[in-house]
Formats: C-alpha cells, structure tokens, sequence
C-alpha cells in the first residue's frame, strides 16, 4: 500500500450554470515532502468550511484502481491524479477492505479512517456533468475521509501502513450501503451508529435510521 499522487489546492472561484462557486475541488499533484496537518495538508484549503473540512475531514484519499474503472465510464474523458478532489491518490487500499476506525501510518503522520465522501454538487462542476453525483452513489467509488492523529511530512510513493484494525470491523463500503439503501440491517446500524470514529452527524443519521427500521417492524 502506498502513495501514488499528493495532490492539493486552495480555493478558486468557477462559473457553474451561470453563478459563481468558490471550490478547492481543482487539486493537482505535488512533489516531495508536505506537511500534513490536524485540519489539511499544507497547501491545500477549503472553500466552504460548513460542508468540507474540519478534523474529521482533514485528508481525503481516493484509490487509484477506481481510474481505469471511471475511465471506462466515462470514455474519453482526461482523469489526471486529483480528479476526484483528492489528497491522496492511494494504492492498495479499498472501500470494502478498510474499516471505520482503521489508522494507518503514512509517511511519519498516522491517520484514522473517520467517513465515506458524499458527493455534493461540486463534484458535477469538475467533470460538467450533472449524473457525476449519482454515478458516484450507484458504485460505491466514494474515497474514505481521514483524521490525523499525529501530523508529520508525507510525499507522493511513502508507504502506508495499517497499524490498528478497528475491532467492529464496519469497512466504509458497509456505511456507504447503509446510506445509499436505507436502514434495513438493524444491527449493523446498531453497531455503525455507536463507532467512535464515526462523526457525530454520521452517528445521528443512523440512530435516525434505526428508530425508522424498528417502528416500522
């Protein structure tokens, strides 16, 4: 597992279907040692800090074998490293095979898996195309969010380590499934909604989710 592209941004301000959108969304690969920070990488901002951004949202990853599959959907279309908004364009990890909860060591920072991305709009604005939402959605292809738990300088091609394996196991394609479909595993809601790693707004929604499962049973 491994590093394939560091990649960041700070915000610039786009036409979007005639209004002006402030965006960090444009990230572009760099080269040699960054430092990576509780809140973001160093060189890299968020536009709209409501909605991206903070401690549980301090690092987006994105895993490289998503490409060919994105590129065989979207023929012709260019997917240079950072397309997706990425920070870090991985090797070697996956949705289904890491956990909430899940630290991996990168470079000399560690990091804790924290949530799946929920496309917004703004993804659509990058690829201008207004299905990019759904698409992403339908395949589960969502890239996982990061904490730091310990900063420290990262570069494209360091390692990536999993030093501790969350003990529920609940892997980001699992919370993705949730999301996407609905409550209809109570006690999968049961165990994601009391994660610790998980967000507080994330552990809200599938309390809600689960109350909706059992009424209705």
């Amino acid at each position: 597992m491994k590093v394939v592209s560091l990649n960041v941004a700070v915000p610039r301000t786009v036409v979007w279907k005639d209004h002006e959108v402030r965006t960090g969304i444009f990230k572009e690969p760099v080269e040699g040692p960054v430092m990576m920070r509780r809140l973001n990488l160093d060189g890299d901002r968020q536009a709209d800090l409501t909605v991206h951004g903070g401690p549980d949202k301090a690092v987006y990853a994105y895993p490289s074998e998503h490409y060919p599959l994105w590129k065989s959907d979207l023929p012709g279309m260019v997917l240079p490293w950072g397309m997706f908004g990425e920070n870090l364009t991985t090797e070697g990890l996956s949705e289904q095979e890491i956990h909430i909860g899940d630290k991996f060591r990168i470079g000399e920072a560690i990091v804790r898996v924290t949530q799946p991305r929920t496309p917004c709009y703004k993804l659509a604005l990058k690829f201008q195309r207004d299905d990019m939402l759904k698409r992403m959605l339908t395949n589960g292809r969502s890239g996982f969010y990061f904490s730091v738990v310990e900063q420290g300088m990262v570069q494209a091609g360091d390692a990536i380590q999993r030093i501790h394996e969350d003990p529920e196991g609940i892997s980001v394609a699992e919370i993705n499934a949730l999301y996407r479909d609905g409550g209809k595993d109570a006690n999968l809601l049961r165990r994601a909604a009391n994660l610790e790693a998980l967000p507080k707004n994330w552990r809200d929604y599938l309390r809600e989710e689960l109350k909706s499962l059992e009424h209705a049973t």
